[in-house]
C-alpha cells in the first residue's frame, strides 16, 4: 500500500496516508477475510515469477505490513529483502512480523515514497508490488523510479488487482466489491465508515488495466512485458525486464 491515486495536491498524500494509518490494525485481517485467504496464494505464484534468478537484493515497493517481503525471502532467499511505504503504521506492524519470524538479518522495511525511492540506480535484482502499482499518484513516474533502481536483466513483478473479463463473473465481481467488501470494512471499523475501505472498490475500477498497463510498462522501458491473469481474471501479474 503506498500513494493512492490523486491529482490533489501534496496535502492530500498527508491526508491518505493518515486514512491508511488508522487502519493498519486492521489492514492484515480485512485483506485475508474478503479474499477468502486467496491472497497467500497470490503472493506466492507471483514470487514464482523470479525464481531461476540469482537474487541477491530485492526490493518490495508499497510493502505494507511486509506480506510480500515474507514471501519473497520465505520462497526465494535473496540475501537482502528492502520494503518500503509511506505508511510508517503499516510499516511498524511489517517489522513486528518480520521480527516474529527472525527475518531481521534478510529483511528491513523503511518509509519512503514510490515516486522517489532513495537508492541508487541499478541497485536491485528484481523489484516487486503485490496490490500497491494502482495506488500510485503519477504511475509512469512510479514505474520508471522502479526501473532506474533494477540492475540490467533485474526483473519486475506486479501483482494487482483486475476486474474480470467475463461478463457474469464481473457481475459478481462487482456486486462484492462495491457492496460486500465496504459492508467488512465497517464492521471491522466497529460500524464507522472507513475511507480505506470504500476507496478500494473505486481504486481497482480506475486502474488500466491488461494491455493499456503493459504500454505504460513499456513506455517505461521494460522490455519482454508479459500478463498474468489469476482466479477468474480477479488479480493479474505483469512481469517485465530491464534491458
Amino acid at each position: 500500500m503506498v500513494l493512492l491515486v490523486t491529482t490533489k495536491s501534496a496535502t492530500n498524500k498527508a491526508e491518505v496516508q493518515t486514512m491508511f494509518d488508522g487502519f493498519a490494525r486492521r489492514y492484515d485481517f480485512f485483506n485475508h477475510i474478503s479474499s477468502l485467504y486467496i491472497d497467500r496464494r497470490w503472493r506466492n505464484i507471483a514470487a514464482n515469477e523470479l525464481k531461476g534468478l540469482s537474487l541477491s537484493k530485492t526490493l518490495d515497493v508499497a510493502t505494507g505490513t511486509a506480506d510480500m517481503a515474507l514471501t519473497i525471502r520465505k520462497r526465494l532467499k535473496p540475501q537482502c529483502v528492502i520494503g518500503v511505504d509511506i505508511s510508517e503504521e503499516m510499516l511498524a506492524i511489517g517489522r513486528k512480523k518480520v521480527e516474529k519470524k527472525k527475518q531481521e538479518k534478510f529483511i528491513s522495511l523503511q518509509c519512503s515514497d514510490s515516486e522517489a525511492l532513495p537508492f541508487n540506480g541499478h541497485t536491485f535484482d528484481a523489484v516487486t508490488v503485490a496490490f500497491g502499482v494502482r495506488n500510485f499518484e503519477n504511475l509512469e513516474k512510479g514505474l520508471k523510479e522502479m526501473y532506474r533502481v533494477l540492475k540490467n536483466k533485474g526483473k519486475i513483478v506486479i501483482l494487482e488487482l483486475s476486474i474480470p473479463k467475463n461478463r457474469i463473473f464481473r457481475k459478481i465481481f462487482n456486486f462484492y466489491f462495491f457492496r460486500v467488501m465496504p459492508l467488512i470494512g465497517r464492521l471491522l471499523a466497529k460500524g464507522a465508515k472507513n475511507d480505506a475501505c470504500e476507496y478500494l472498490p473505486n481504486s481497482v475500477q480506475k486502474f488500466h488495466q491488461g494491455t493499456k498497463f503493459n504500454i505504460k510498462m513499456e513506455n517505461c522501458g521494460f522490455e519482454n512485458v508479459k500478463v498474468k491473469p489469476l482466479t477468474f481474471g480477479i488479480v493479474t501479474i505483469y512481469t517485465g525486464v530491464k534491458s
